[in-house]
């Protein structure tokens, strides 16, 4: 058998049901693995050793029994309050909605993953834990905000996260990373104990490293089974601009050769109000993250603190602004929905940028990575529906490149099985990729 972090999370699952695989056996070996492998990409940066061991005493034989995965910073354990990437804890210790519905599946939290503060940033640079590299290049960006999610299941350190997705936070950094990251559908999981229950725009979300895995957490966190079918004969809308125009032409090239080898039917697609969603997001997003205590704030980080100060400042005029954009938004895509079961562009518009320095060069100039990244990503946030990105390559910089997909309401299951045609279609070239810090 292979060395147990390299299954996926499917056969780590079976090999300790059929009694192949001793489960505690697998945990030490995770933590062991992070301890030996987690140092240039900080993905992990706490462990449970104890308190893994009585989860998995207690641990249910559910489908994910025995399985060790990670969890998002914004996600509060029974033992560890949540601190949303910053150096206090914020949201008291409890069993958060997410984590039961994993812990009923007999899954076992082995670390905190690690995030952008605050959730506030698309890079992964800036954290209580210090920020967050790429096991492609650990210099380059993991992506945020739940970077350590990504990080941790490319570089094959488990083969799971529970992640979240605000603005892009699960879908940009699984593109960066290399792996698969499925935003589920706004409100589908409780929100009990997770940031996410603040705004309008936050949903948990799964990362894994292919579509079965993804399907297989994902089935775990919705409670409920995620029906299978072809993925071959879908229609696909694809909107040109600005999501396909202003990206990196490299990226642009991998994502219509993967539309290609999936041999969909694709269709251009134009849908109204786009120009303005945008300013609705921003809007609406600065609104809803209110500041913390004064003592939380002075240790955060100058952009966060900025950001929050700003929503502090911004006139209340903005939101019902917004809300009609939302609205008018909604209404387009639900009427792009009645003629494509999907709907395509590039996940990133760059490949992952260099920590030092995280700004990426576009057709329309330079500019800060989160910019673009959220433009690319936020309308499913917007707009509540789910998101997948899926891997379509390797840029010349040796970096992974992603495309996005997104779906109608609920239908994590058409993403989920585009995702899966997409890796047949390609002789899984690209979610079998191994990053060099998992070599």
């Amino acid at each position: 058998m292979s060395h147990p972090q390299d299954l996926s999370l499917h056969d780590q699952a079976a090999a300790i049901a059929r009694g192949d695989l001793d489960p505690s056996e697998l945990i030490s070996t995770t933590l062991l693995r992070i301890v030996e492998r987690d140092g240039p990409i900080n993905s992990t940066p706490v462990v449970f050793e104890e308190e893994s061991m009585a989860m998995l005493h207690d641990a249910p034989r559910g489908a994910l029994y025995g399985v060790p995965i990670t969890v998002k910073d914004m996600f509060a354990l029974p033992w560890r309050a949540a601190r949303n990437g910053s150096e206090r804890d914020l949201i008291s210790a409890t069993a958060s909605g997410p984590f039961r519905r994993l812990r009923d599946a007999g899954a076992v939290v082995v670390g905190i993953a690690n995030q952008h503060e605050f959730g506030m940033g698309t890079t992964g640079a800036i954290s209580a834990y210090g920020p967050m590299g790429n096991p492609w290049n650990p210099a380059t960006c993991a992506g945020g905000s739940s970077g350590g999610s990504a990080a941790a299941v490319s570089a094959r350190l488990v083969a799971g996260s529970l992640a979240s997705d605000s603005a892009g936070s699960t879908r940009l950094p699984a593109s960066y990373c290399g792996v698969v990251g499925l935003k589920l559908t706004y409100g589908s999981v409780p929100y009990d104990g997770y940031f996410g229950a603040s705004t309008t725009f936050s949903a948990p979300g799964v990362i894994a490293r292919d579509a079965g895995d993804a399907r297989f957490l994902a089935e775990a966190l919705l409670d409920r089974p995620l029906a299978s079918s072809s993925g071959a004969p879908l229609r696909v809308g694809v909107v040109r601009t600005p999501f396909w125009d202003d990206v990196d032409p490299e990226i642009a090239v991998a994502c219509e050769s993967a539309l290609r080898d999936a041999e969909w039917n694709v269709v251009e697609l134009q849908i109204e109000h786009l120009e303005l969603v945008g300013a609705a997001v921003l809007g609406r997003l600065i609104a809803e993250a209110s500041a913390p205590s004064a003592d939380v704030m002075a240790t955060l980080s100058r952009p966060t603190r900025a950001m929050l100060l700003a929503g502090m400042l911004a006139p209340a005029r903005f939101v019902p602004r917004a809300d009609r954009v939302r609205a008018a938004v909604r209404a387009a895509l639900a009427d792009a929905f009645g003629g494509v079961d999907l709907i395509a562009w590039p996940c990133t518009p760059t490949a992952a940028p260099p920590l030092s320095n995280p700004w990426v060069g576009l057709p329309s100039g330079q500019s800060p990575a989160d910019r673009p990244n959220m433009r690319q990503a936020a309308i499913a946030n917007l707009c509540g529906i789910p998101g997948i990105a899926v891997p379509v390559g390797l840029h010349s910089s040796a970096l992974p490149m992603g495309l996005q997909l997104l779906a109608a309401w609920g239908q994590e299951s058409v993403l989920l099985d585009a995702a899966q045609h997409l890796e047949y279609a390609t002789q899984r070239a690209y979610v079998d990729l191994i990053p060099p810090l998992a070599r």
